[in-house]
């Protein structure tokens, strides 16, 4: 059995694919840093490995067997989410703002409490190092605002063609189901086949996510990798709800 690799400023992730659990004790986790030391953020999600952990723990990062995946086609609009989503459409003071405010919306997350996790994992040195991806083009934020209050969101990732979903958070029921709904549309519409949702949850599994093999996951990111970046800006609005109605 081989050992769990610690990482120092300047190593490599081992590949999942050819080290895939280097120990089947804690299946999944590839590898243990200190800190996210820069550059390390980007080349992990490159390779399909993502960091999480608590603030007593050093940086766990994960390549999960299965791996939770939502594909914009097979996401599941119910009926009551409808409902919500032509109020907020028809609402005069409603209004989905893309990339205005990452850090509101991540830190929003941080401190959201919701049942399958305490939401602890959304370190200050997470939120920092994807506000850096950010910066670089690469981290983007959905925030649903009624009245000009944030009611609910969600930041995610893309490299290639490929986007990872990272967090959501509602202030209001239903809220976070609205920025996924929009995140979706927006994937159809960009030719994304699949958002990674890394684990496996009830309600992702409610909203159409379902468990693929690690082997597929990232046959699939290597082909979204080797295709053209994204072009379309990060830039919508909230007529993009139409879709679902």
């Amino acid at each position: 059995m081989s050992q769990i690799a610690w990482l120092g400023p300047n190593d490599s992730f081992p590949n999942p694919l050819i080290h895939p659990d280097p120990d089947p004790s804690v299946p999944g986790l590839i590898a243990v840093s200190e800190r996210i030391y820069p550059g390390q953020l980007s080349q992990a999600y490159q390779l399909g490995i993502f960091p999480w952990y608590s603030d007593n723990q050093p940086v766990l990062w994960w390549s999960p067997d299965p791996r939770m995946v939502l594909k914009p086609t097979e996401f599941k609009c119910s009926d009551s989410l409808k409902k919500s989503i032509r109020h907020f459409c028809q609402d005069m003071n409603s209004e989905i703002m893309v990339d205005q405010d990452f850090g509101a919306v991540i830190r929003a997350c941080a401190t959201s409490t919701r049942k399958d996790q305490d939401g602890t994992w959304i370190t200050h040195e997470i939120m920092d190092a994807y506000t850096a991806l950010h910066e670089q083009g690469n981290a983007h934020s959905i925030a649903i605002i009624e009245q000009g209050q944030m009611i609910g969101g969600l930041y995610c990732v893309s490299f290639g063609s490929m986007v990872f979903g990272e967090s959501m958070f509602s202030r209001k029921p239903g809220a976070s189901k609205i920025a996924l709904a929009a995140l979706n549309t927006w994937c159809l519409q960009n030719g994304v086949v699949m958002i990674d949702c890394q684990q496996e949850t009830a309600h992702l599994h409610s909203l159409g996510a379902t468990p693929i093999s690690r082997g597929e996951f990232l046959e699939q990111l290597q082909i979204s990798l080797n295709e053209t970046k994204i072009e379309t800006s990060w830039t919508f609005d909230k007529t993009i709800l139409t879709h679902w109605l």
